[in-house]
């Protein structure tokens, strides 16, 4: 990990666009390559999604849907005990999202005017779930709960399979939990072109959400409009805020917590000391060598692995709201006093029992958030997400009798006489 000296004079942001960028300019030959794999399956439906699982996976499938006995298969492999774990994570996601809901409202607001918004459920969604050589229950709970709880009525879930044409026991065994029995054993932009256009097996939905490869983010982007998305998700980054006081183990195995997922993954912390700085180096290269993706990690961390010396906490705070991270972990004593403090987080965590992998699993809230500095303008994904909110406009005639002259003026100045006439006519 590099270790970098932060004076006040520095200029903070182009600082971090120095040591953290991860911007990639759109590849070509991957847009091209995606926009003719969602034209074939526009055009030709299931046959096209056949050849490009069988490209792509390996595999032949002759019928995407999983079958209810492959449903039960699953939860049998995976065993009472990790039913019951994804159980306790349900209920836990489940209450967390519940106090997100939004409600119906219509209320008087001048005399004559009754104003309000309806909220209704999206209709159906589909949800991508990355497979094939791993397996993500986490991303089935934290995509299918919150669904569930905005009351989607329809809910289909696609993965890719593996070289045996199955989806990961643990991804099936998450859906069931979660009662999700609308399943497709197919992945890659092929399987977002499906969700999109629909096939003779998989119906249209109205919106995609879910993380995926480049492939799956390039195609999510190509059938935005046709339907809605989450976001487009990036390589994970979690950004710590420490000082001496703080545990050098505890933090070192944080970082590395991220840099196992990616080799683009950035592992960041900022301090105020130097010494502790050198300390947390030594840690994360002890505890790096007991880990299993030992390459990844060391990719991550020679590539984006950083910590900033600072003078002060609160240039460490300027410099972390700059760098806008997914994860944010706050090991200060007293960490709740600096919320307010925060202004670009996708997700934080207070205190050092409270490791970020408690998010991933567990606490609640979300972990589907925010990547590569988009905490500056977005949100984990949440309840509101799945749901659609519609204006309610009332108005009885004295009420518009009151307001038509200035409703008109508006019209006329922007030279929209139809308008200006659909108020006139209602004042004779």
């Amino acid at each position: 990990m590099k270790i970098i000296k932060v004076s006040r004079d520095l200029d903070k942001k182009k600082l971090v666009k120095e040591y953290l960028d991860r911007t990639d300019n759109p590849d070509p030959e991957i847009e091209s390559a995606v926009a003719e794999i969602i034209r074939s399956v526009k055009q030709y439906g299931d046959e096209s999604l056949r050849y490009y699982t069988k490209g792509f996976d390996r595999v032949e499938i002759e019928d995407f849907r999983v079958s209810e006995s492959e449903l039960n298969e699953a939860v049998s492999i995976v065993g009472e005990d990790f039913i019951n774990v994804l159980k306790r994570a349900y209920k836990n996601i489940y209450e967390f999202h519940s106090k997100q809901l939004e409600s119906t409202w219509f209320n008087d607001f001048r005399p004559g005017v009754k104003l309000g918004q309806k909220i209704t459920p999206i209709e159906r969604v589909g949800i991508y779930v990355p497979g094939g050589t791993a397996g993500y229950p986490s991303t089935v709970l934290m995509t299918a709960i919150p669904a569930v709880v905005a009351g989607v009525g329809s809910i289909a879930m696609v993965s890719p399979p593996n070289d045996k044409g199955k989806i990961d026991p643990y991804i099936l065994a998450a859906a069931y939990v979660c009662g999700v029995k609308e399943i497709y054993k197919v992945g890659g932009a092929q399987a977002i072109a499906a969700l999109a256009y629909g096939t003779e097996s998989i119906e249209a939905v109205n919106k995609i959400v879910g993380p995926g490869n480049i492939f799956v983010a390039t195609a999510k982007k190509q059938v935005f409009g046709t339907v809605g998305i989450d976001m487009i998700a990036g390589p994970s980054e979690i950004g710590i805020l420490a000082d001496k006081n703080a545990n050098p183990s505890y933090i070192a195995a944080d970082l590395l917590s991220q840099a196992e997922h990616d080799t683009k993954a950035a592992p960041v912390l900022v301090t105020d000391d130097f010494e502790f700085a050198e300390l947390v180096v030594k840690e994360v290269g002890i505890i790096k060598d007991e880990l299993s993706r030992n390459e990844i990690i060391e990719q991550s961390l020679k590539n984006y692995g950083t910590i900033f010396v600072t003078e002060s906490k609160e240039e460490s705070i300027e410099l972390m709201n700059i760098v806008a991270p997914e994860h944010l972990e706050i090991l200060w004593d007293n960490a709740e006093d600096y919320i307010d403090s925060i202004v670009n987080a996708g997700a934080i965590f207070l205190g050092q029992y409270t490791p970020e992998p408690l998010g991933d699993y567990f606490a609640g809230p979300n972990h589907t958030l925010p990547t590569g500095g988009t905490a500056r303008f977005s949100s984990p994904l949440g309840v509101y997400d799945y749901i659609k909110r519609s204006s309610l406009i009332s108005y009885n005639r004295e009420a518009l009798m009151k307001e038509a002259d200035d409703i008109m003026q508006f019209a006329k100045n922007e030279r929209l006489t139809a308008h200006a006439k659909s108020i006139e006519l209602r004042t004779k």
